[in-house]
């Protein structure tokens, strides 16, 4: 009988998690190095910086790498207008993370997996609340898309300025 309600037990929480997702955040780099770094490559490369925030120990987070790179359109979005980085957070207990929170203003605030856009200055362009751009138990395509067109380098370019 302990056996068998062992198995059914076992069968309910297996069925309830979701499918194994690829882990994306590296524990091991430091944060802040990774930030400087992209903000770099962006500026070499005329693009925007699209930090993740986040980490491994959150299925939302996972769920949003996944889909954002198994969809062909938009990982070509992603490729050409941003340096799509993946910045591990686990708590304000830990030192790297307090720098993150520091440099990013905050964006824990809006619940993970959070995005935050920097400009190729390291500049804060916009910062996203994700749960804005789900659908169910994934993410919205067309949410995601006009999140990402919305925040392209061109489209934040002076020429769309309005001319007084």
């Amino acid at each position: 009988m302990r056996r068998l309600l062992a198995i059914l037990v076992m069968t309910f929480l297996s069925a309830s998690l979701p499918a194994q997702l690829k882990k994306v955040y590296n524990e091991s780099i430091d944060p802040i190095e990774q930030i400087d770094s992209a903000i770099k490559a962006a500026k070499q490369s005329q693009r925007h910086v699209l930090c993740q925030v986040g980490g491994n120990w959150c299925p939302w987070c996972l769920k949003f790498a996944d889909f954002v790179t198994k969809d062909d359109e938009i990982f070509k979005m992603l490729q050409d207008n941003y340096i799509y980085i993946h910045v591990n957070y686990t708590s304000l207990k830990d030192e790297k993370s307090r720098q993150v929170a520091e440099r990013l203003q905050n964006p824990g605030r809006f619940g993970f997996p959070v995005l935050v856009i920097l400009n190729g200055q390291g500049k804060i362009l916009h910062t996203q609340d994700s749960a804005m751009l789900e659908n169910g138990e994934s993410y919205n395509k067309e949410m995601v898309l006009r999140f990402l067109k919305n925040w392209t380098p061109e489209a934040c370019s002076d020429h769309w300025k309005v001319q007084k």
